[in-house]
């Protein structure tokens, strides 16, 4: 999502937990891996400007094991912002994966988006987005790659559509620098995302905590989200995960997940 314009700082199966604060929950639990390492099985890609599914210009692609955001068959970039969607949504679960930025931002890609990609998380469904939509309505885990400036953490939190409180304030910007971890180009990163419904998240990278909120919500004023208020009700307790593809090639090769054990 769009590069940190924000100067606030903050270091600081679906399954109901008794214990929805406690990291402990996870403790029997085992990993899920979601991406086989050998096709893109299970996910779905919805790409600005084209139909659900149509993977244009084979943007997303498995090879040895990776999955990839490539832009090889690209001759330059005119707003084809990308996701791809795991099939099912969920509510209170961890997930974690490994990353890496390499290669070169396509020609054409915003400054924002180089060395940039995220962790989409309580999203809208890829079939719920307009075609000409460039993000989901959602709450992203950021990534953001070192380009030796030493101003690009990894790990924030940026909001398209959405809300969320921190520090008992409510969070209204687009995205809020909440981390001081910096990776350069072609090093992995393992992220998680601790998720607890419409209560707190946690951002953490290479097991440390750099981010922490809670009572996700849709924005009332966002034409997107407006879509999506049922009822009045804008609290967001579960919604579907995607990873994004924002002009910078980027490599995954892990993409688990860990439910609550509410037997602890």
């Amino acid at each position: 999502m769009k590069k940190n314009l924000l100067l606030f700082v903050a270091f600081p199966f679906i399954i109901l937990s008794l214990n929805p604060y406690y990291s402990q929950e996870f403790k029997k639990s085992e990993w899920i891996s979601l991406f086989n390492g050998k096709n893109l099985e299970g996910w779905k890609i919805k790409i600005t400007g084209h139909e659900l599914n149509d993977n244009y210009k084979n943007t997303f692609r498995v090879e040895n094991g990776i999955l990839k955001v490539s832009y090889d068959q690209y001759n330059r970039f005119d707003g084809e912002f990308g996701h791809i969607f795991y099939k099912d949504k969920f509510s209170h679960y961890k997930i974690r994966v490994e990353y890496r930025f390499v290669g070169e931002q396509i020609a054409g890609g915003p400054e924002w988006g180089l060395l940039n990609s995220g962790i989409m998380i309580h999203s809208q469904s890829p079939e719920t987005m307009k075609k000409d939509q460039n993000f989901p309505v959602s709450i992203e885990a950021q990534f953001l790659g070192d380009d030796g400036s030493k101003t690009r953490s990894t790990g924030n939190v940026c909001t398209p559509g959405t809300n969320i409180v921190m520090n008992g304030k409510l969070i209204t910007e687009h995205c809020t620098i909440t981390s001081d971890k910096f990776y350069p180009l072609n090093h992995w990163v393992t992220m998680e995302v601790e998720v607890h419904g419409d209560s707190v998240i946690k951002h953490i990278i290479n097991g440390e905590v750099v981010s922490e909120y809670e009572k996700p919500q849709l924005d009332e004023t966002d034409p997107d989200a407006q879509n999506l208020i049922v009822n009045g009700n804008k609290m967001l307790n579960e919604g579907y995960i995607a990873l994004q593809a924002e002009t910078h090639p980027v490599e995954f090769r892990k993409i688990e997940i860990l439910f609550q054990n509410i037997s602890n």
